[in-house]
């Protein structure tokens, strides 16, 4: 009899233990467990941690409701301006609603790349070249609310969606480089002109200075010469002779004489019609220069004739 008993008990510790094993399950802390009995969901979605179900009559689905990044494969397409480009973009979702991501959708990961790859195309179209180049984040902003608003039906929502990368044709990519090259030479140039508009203001200043102040500018030939020979070369070109700059100081307004100049005797200057006077008073000192006219006298004829 016990041993009949110990054989049962034995038995019914087996078979616990065989629906033990098959009833229970563990769900991981990133995925949540939905329960269908008899192909009917049950509300009761299962929480992280260990759960029991009936089995063969209760079947789990475990779904991930961690973030999914998803590349969105290269598309080509022609944007408002008429330029061909390639785009390829990375979409970032997640479930929230894991018993709707399993009813109202055969796969969702699959349904989210095709819906992300027309809205994709659509904003291609709908985008020029520059927004696509430099306003990325406006797009990015378009694309996530395209795609946002038919997954939360699915119990999915979009996190983030980026622009990777836009590929442009070898041609629009030459002319792009030249004109970036023509306005980086047009600035170039205003900011030439602006120096050289700059410079020829302190150099008009500068001048202004030296001139009230003669000695300005021999002293600014000394400091030239100064830097010059501190480089250590061997021969020192003046381009301009101190006795130039001195003929410039003697002729400048209001410069005062130098003192071999200033003793030097100075001679009277005659007046203005010494000249005039002197010279007639000449001619008639020497008179009628042709003198009386004299007739010629006649040859007598010759006695032979």
């Amino acid at each position: 009899m016990i041993q009949e008993l110990l054989i049962a008990a034995a038995g019914a510790a087996a078979a616990a233990a065989v629906y033990a094993g098959a009833a229970a399950r563990v769900v991981k802390q990133y995925e949540r467990g939905v329960v269908f009995r008899f192909g009917r969901l049950r509300r009761d979605i299962r929480s992280p941690g260990f759960t029991m179900i009936v089995p063969v009559v209760d079947r789990i689905h475990k779904v991930n409701m961690q973030i999914v990044t998803m590349p969105v494969p290269a598309q080509e397409g022609i944007t408002r301006d008429n330029v061909t480009v390639r785009v390829d973009a990375v979409v970032y979702f997640k479930v929230v609603d894991a018993a709707d991501a399993l009813i109202r959708v055969e796969d969702y990961k699959f349904a989210v790349s095709q819906m992300a790859q027309t809205s994709l195309r659509s904003i291609i179209g709908k985008s020029d070249l520059d927004d696509l180049l430099s306003n990325r984040e406006k797009l990015n902003q378009g694309l996530e609310l395209m795609l946002d608003s038919p997954a939360m039906g699915w119990g999915v929502a979009i996190d983030r969606v980026e622009i990777k990368d836009v590929s442009l044709p070898e041609t629009m990519k030459r002319s792009m480089a030249r004109q970036a090259e023509a306005d980086r030479e047009r600035r170039a140039r205003v900011i030439n002109a602006d120096a050289e508009l700059q410079a020829s203001k302190k150099l008009a200043e500068a001048a202004g200075v030296m001139s009230a102040q003669p000695a300005a500018l021999q002293l600014r030939l000394l400091q030239t010469v100064m830097a010059v020979s501190a480089e250590k070369n061997s021969t020192l070109v003046l381009p301009i002779p101190v006795e130039l700059l001195r003929f410039l100081e003697r002729a400048a307004p209001g410069s005062a004489p130098s003192e071999s100049e200033a003793s030097a005797p100075t001679l009277p200057l005659p007046p203005p019609d010494a000249y005039l006077k002197g010279r007639a008073a000449a001619l008639d000192s020497i008179g009628d220069l042709t003198g009386p006219s004299i007739d010629p006298t006649p040859t007598e004829p010759d006695a032979r004739t």
